[in-house]
């Protein structure tokens, strides 16, 4: 993290996935033809044929993001953020999660797992929620909260805009805690709330997590 002119934001970088699985997105959604506008319009044209592959100026990101939601229909933008989303997550289980940690997450109860994940998302919230301030609240439901979220920084919207974070935490959920997750974003910066609240819950919800 750098610090800029007095006055103004931190500048943090945010993991190149955010960028490169935005682009597989968008072709397996058949809307190669709009990748193009997209990236010009957020000034980062080049990344197209030089992808990224280390940490990227977090404000550089927001602004491809924000780009995807300008250009691209409400439903589309949600679309292709959230497979781009569930393609970071996939990433992350091949080449960041060892395996066997995999085989044992899986034969562990729910709520066991849901810790040790956890644990492992806070470890590392500095490549997804870059200058933003992470939190997380185990119990039924869990709630990930990212305070000063810079990827929605400046936005004005009247619905959450953060698909591509729910995404993460739903694939990640899905495959190493219970397949039945959900992830609901109940609150969301862009639209004025204090920070980007994600719900995550698997279960009745007469069966509580023990909490913690």
């Amino acid at each position: 993290m750098a610090k800029t002119a007095a006055g103004d934001r931190a500048v943090g970088t945010i993991g190149p996935n955010a960028v490169t699985q935005l682009i597989g997105a968008l072709k397996l959604a058949g809307l190669d033809r709009l990748a193009a506008p997209i990236f010009q319009a957020a000034g980062e044209g080049a990344w197209l044929t030089d992808p990224p592959s280390v940490m990227v100026d977090e404000r550089r990101v927001a602004g491809l993001h924000q780009a995807v939601r300008a250009v691209l229909p409400r439903p589309d933008a949600d679309a292709v953020m959230t497979e781009a989303g569930m393609l970071t997550a996939d990433y992350l289980l091949v080449n960041r999660i060892p395996w066997l940690v995999q085989i044992v997450m899986k034969r562990l109860p729910a709520w066991l797992a849901a810790r040790i994940l956890v644990l492992a998302i806070r470890a590392h919230a500095w490549t997804f929620a870059g200058t933003g301030r992470f939190r997380a609240k185990m119990g039924s439901p869990i709630i990930l909260e990212i305070e000063g979220n810079p990827l929605c920084h400046g936005e004005r919207t009247s619905a959450p805009v953060c698909a591509w974070h729910a995404a993460v935490f739903q694939q990640l959920f899905a495959v190493l805690v219970s397949p039945s997750t959900t992830v609901v974003e109940t609150a969301c910066e862009a639209r004025g709330d204090a920070c980007c609240r994600f719900v995550i819950d698997w279960r009745p919800s007469d069966q509580v997590i023990p909490s913690g």
